[in-house]
């Protein structure tokens, strides 16, 4: 694959820049505690897979951020446990305490400066301007659910994004999408015809944890265990192609010289 071609990242959020386990997990994990109860780490992030997929299903147009505290009041009745409403809010709320990944901040940084960057979330936009503002304020544009509404998977929403930079005149094949979930992007992208990087944040543990298993898995365009070495890639590549363009010219300058003489 050409990688030259792009000029063009376009960026999932939570779960791929935003550590999202780790924030669900500091979460629920006091709060069982409080109530003397201990639940698996592994039992926490894939209940709270199984429980988001329900809700994508049931709850179609709400956001991520809007589902999270009917997510939480069905994960603590799961273990038997009442759950008021303030609590779920202050769980949607936490998403503001959520870290982002360490390779995040610097690997944005130094993409921001040869390509087009673009967050495509299913968190509502005030949520996600705020995570922007955490790690940095990277993004040239942002396409969030509650203004498009649908969520990934649906592929609506990615036409939308290719709606959008196709009026600056960016094609398709010169996007690339970057993402941590099958089930949310890299399949829907895929259908699509889009060239994707798999940034597979979970390659040391089995499973999926708190992202939704998808239907099918889907070869990505790159797989990659981090953002960090995806930059090492791409910047790889753009020495590269700069080391040939240099050599090309250098051979026609020589030949013109020598044809001349």
């Amino acid at each position: 694959m050409r990688l030259n071609k792009f000029n063009t990242l376009t960026f999932d959020v939570v779960g791929t820049l935003i550590d999202f386990e780790t924030g669900i997990l500091n979460w629920f994990q006091p709060h069982l505690k409080q109530k003397g109860s201990e639940v698996e780490e592994e039992e926490i992030l894939t209940g709270f897979a199984r429980t988001e997929a329900h809700y994508l299903k049931t709850l179609p147009k709400s956001s991520f951020t809007g589902l999270l505290p009917v997510i939480y009041s069905d994960m603590m009745r799961s273990w038997g446990f009442s759950a008021n409403e303030e609590d779920g809010l202050e769980f949607q709320d936490s998403i503001q305490e959520w870290p982002p990944f360490p390779d995040t901040i610097d690997a944005l940084t130094e993409f921001k400066k040869n390509y087009h960057l673009v967050a495509v979330s299913n968190c509502d936009s005030s949520y996600l301007e705020w995570m922007s503002t955490s790690i940095g304020d990277p993004f040239d544009e942002m396409v969030s659910s509650d203004v498009v509404g649908v969520n990934k998977p649906d592929e609506r929403l990615f036409q939308e994004v290719l709606r959008r930079l196709n009026r600056r005149g960016i094609l398709q094949e010169e996007i690339l999408h970057v993402a941590q979930s099958q089930f949310h992007d890299i399949v829907p992208v895929s259908v699509l015809g889009w060239s994707s990087v798999w940034i597979h944040r979970r390659h040391n543990r089995p499973g999926f944890g708190a992202t939704p298993k998808p239907y099918k898995m889907v070869k990505p365009s790159l797989n990659m265990q981090n953002l960090k070495e995806l930059l090492e890639v791409l910047k790889r590549n753009r020495e590269d192609e700069s080391k040939r363009s240099k050599g090309t010219f250098s051979l026609r300058v020589t030949f013109n010289h020598t044809e001349a003489a």
